[in-house]
């Protein structure tokens, strides 16, 4: 995105309304719920994202949260880009993060933001969201940590874009990248003393999803 123009009150508090708004939707809880799974905040970490459905065991419902939650990411930022142009993008984008994190509707406890943040960054540079996807995957391949595969992922994205010669999304993405880190403290603690659960483990386990 290229082209950056101020932004004023009004646009930024409407861009923040869009991504927030698309941001809380709980998509986990809500296939859970229509593929009569339950209430996905019961089981794992109670959390809502993809890590935990993954603890259903159903596949196709981890993978349409993780789908769905990356779409409304991207969604966010499209959208208010076409709107309001690239900074209304940033705020928006900023906003489904946190949305996804302390969405409203279930008293602000959500999941960590990992398939918002990727989504994000597909919509404001679809390039670099990719080469995020393939860091994750990579480091899941071959560690077999959700937790530590998205850390990686997320600390290289600023990175990436500094390499595409995208200076002011670099500067935003690191301050995503600083959500995603703070999300993740209790998986970084688990990570140094050896006690995190690999990708696939359903032992209950508080606060160990990742999205």
């Amino acid at each position: 995105m290229n082209g950056m123009a101020a932004l004023t009150w009004t646009g930024a508090g409407l861009a923040t309304l869009i991504g927030y708004g698309l941001g809380s939707i709980p998509f986990g809880l809500l296939i859970t719920w229509a593929a009569g799974l339950g209430d996905v905040r019961k089981i794992g970490s109670g959390n809502i994202g993809a890590t935990n459905v993954l603890r259903t065991g159903k596949k196709w419902a981890a993978a349409l949260t993780l789908l769905l939650d990356g779409g409304k990411g991207a969604a966010a930022v499209l959208l208010t880009n076409a709107i309001f142009g690239p900074s209304g993008a940033m705020v928006a984008g900023l906003a489904a993060v946190f949305g996804h994190i302390f969405p409203v509707w279930l008293k602000f406890r959500g999941g960590k933001g990992v398939a918002a943040f990727i989504g994000v960054l597909l919509g404001l540079y679809w390039p670099v969201g990719l080469f995020v996807i393939a860091t994750w995957l990579a480091m899941a391949f071959v560690l077999k940590y959700s937790s530590l595969s998205a850390l990686t992922a997320a600390a290289l994205a600023p990175a990436y874009m500094m390499v595409a010669g995208k200076l002011t999304e670099a500067i935003f993405t690191l301050l995503l990248t600083i959500v995603i880190f703070v999300t993740h403290h209790d998986n970084i603690y688990r990570l140094w003393h050896g006690t995190e659960p690999r990708i696939g483990n359903k032992k209950p386990d508080a606060a160990n999803s990742d999205d």
